[in-house]
């Protein structure tokens, strides 16, 4: 089976320099959606036409399994799969799939296929209750499809047909391309309908099955930014709803976006409005706090994230506790019954077991050893305008508040550091060490008086 996506449309209410197909759903481009179901078919080749800002289309989802064909001028989607022919193959099977209908779904495509057969015309349709915009499907009594007739072309009483053409099909390559070369474009819109095939299908007793999808957003397009949003929620209520039948607690199904890959262990409870983007797993028992937003992170056992922590790039392990207001950038390491509070940030650290960094501070470019208490206010002073140094800090150490640590620097196993220290060496094991200029008071000091 060989595919052909047709992404070649300009967009025109989107109201946006972005190509339309580059808008995204979930995070991810809505073509990429599209791509993604013609992989998972395991298609032999996957042919995109692309015409209004296509080059940027190109650019940025270009890959080696990928081939390109232009369209200009656009006229039509019989015209569009027309210009993919050169790359398809006679013999093979040809399905045409569009790259602003980003929910479709792989079971129904599969069905779709399967259906066809290798001499049949599969087409995929779908029944609306308001049915506007979309061509219709015409049957004749005994309930064979005849032709599809679009809207600016049909009767009133054609108008009235529920059952509508997706625009998504499947059709022998060798059969697509002797019925595209004699299409015409005698219609309102002075274009070369993909659709004009089935009459001459039908011409030719070829036989035309449909299938009906899993669920109608799978079919739905997009041409405006509100349909675009509407498709959105669609996206993020399927996705919720999987998460509820497999177990998790979601304690506003209406109030969760996924923009990748979220994978839960049993006992999960997400409160409301976070985001997930990437690829996130959350193992057993793990809680997170509202507004939340983890990325491309793996959350051990137990775990609580509080309200309002954002997780980058970030490996922790069981029984943390994060936040409220954490945030930890990529290359951050946790190990197990870590505490990272409130406005605390740590960037490309590892942090060992049971150690603590509970409110006000900084640990960037550094490994820490276990029960290890930082202080608030302490920072990892890791740069110097021009490279970057590693702090290490061992096992057992208490680092008192407002603390900085010059790297590169390295504390020793059971040192104490104290409070307000800028340590600029290395500080022994076992001992405590102290920076600080001696305190003194002037007596007799009065405070400035304003100048009248």
């Amino acid at each position: 089976m060989e595919v052909v996506i047709l992404a070649a449309g300009q967009g025109k209410r989107m109201r946006s320099v972005l190509p339309k197909v580059l808008q995204p759903i979930a995070g991810k481009p809505m073509l990429t959606h599209v791509l993604a179901a013609a992989r998972a078919l395991e298609a032999k080749r996957i042919c995109v036409v692309y015409g209004h800002g296509g080059e940027v289309v190109r650019e940025q989802l270009d890959a080696p399994d990928l081939a390109w064909a232009r369209q200009e001028p656009q006229l039509g989607t019989g015209h569009a799969v027309q210009q993919a022919l050169p790359h398809l193959t006679d013999g093979a099977l040809a399905l045409v799939l569009y790259g602003d209908v980003p929910l479709i779904g792989v079971p129904t495509l599969t069905r779709l296929v399967a259906a066809a057969g290798e001499r049949r015309l599969g087409l995929l349709t779908v029944e609306l209750d308001n049915p506007a915009g979309y061509g219709r499907i015409l049957r004749d009594e005994a309930g064979r499809v005849v032709r599809i007739v679009e809207e600016k072309d049909a009767s009133a009483a054609e108008r009235t047909v529920r059952e509508v053409n997706t625009g998504i099909l499947v059709a022998p390559v060798a059969r697509l391309r002797d019925w595209l070369g004699r299409i015409g474009n005698d219609n309102a819109q002075g274009e070369y309908y993909l659709t004009d095939i089935i009459g001459m299908a039908v011409a030719e007793d070829i036989d035309i099955v449909t299938v009906q999808p899993d669920a109608v957003a799978e079919t739905l397009g997009v041409n405006s930014k509100q349909q675009l949003a509407e498709l959105e929620r669609m996206h993020q209520a399927a996705i919720a709803g999987r998460l509820l039948d497999e177990g998790v607690t979601l304690i506003d199904p209406a109030r969760i976006d996924v923009r990748g890959e979220l994978v839960c262990g049993r006992d999960v409870e997400i409160d409301v409005n976070c985001v997930f983007e990437g690829r996130v797993e959350l193992a057993d028992g793990v809680t997170i706090g509202a507004n939340c937003v983890i990325r491309d992170t793996r959350i051990g056992a137990g775990t609580r994230v509080a309200p309002f922590s954002h997780l980058d790039s970030t490996t922790m392990g069981a029984d943390c506790v994060i936040g409220p207001y954490a945030r930890t950038r990529p290359g951050t390491v946790l190990g197990a019954d870590v505490h990272i509070g409130n406005f605390v940030e740590i960037k490309n650290s590892v942090v060992a077991d049971h150690s603590k960094a509970n409110h006000l501070a900084y640990v960037g470019d550094a490994d820490v050893g276990s029960r290890v208490n930082i202080g608030a206010g302490t920072i990892t002073c890791n740069y110097d305008g021009a490279n970057k140094y590693r702090t290490v800090i061992e096992d057992d150490v208490f680092i008192g508040s407002d603390t900085q640590l010059v790297a590169p620097v390295r504390v020793g196993r059971g040192a104490t550091l104290g409070a307000g220290t800028t340590l600029t060496k290395d500080a022994p094991a076992g001992q405590l060490t102290v920076s600080r200029a001696r305190q003194f008071s002037v007596v007799g000091w009065k405070k400035p008086v304003k100048s009248r």
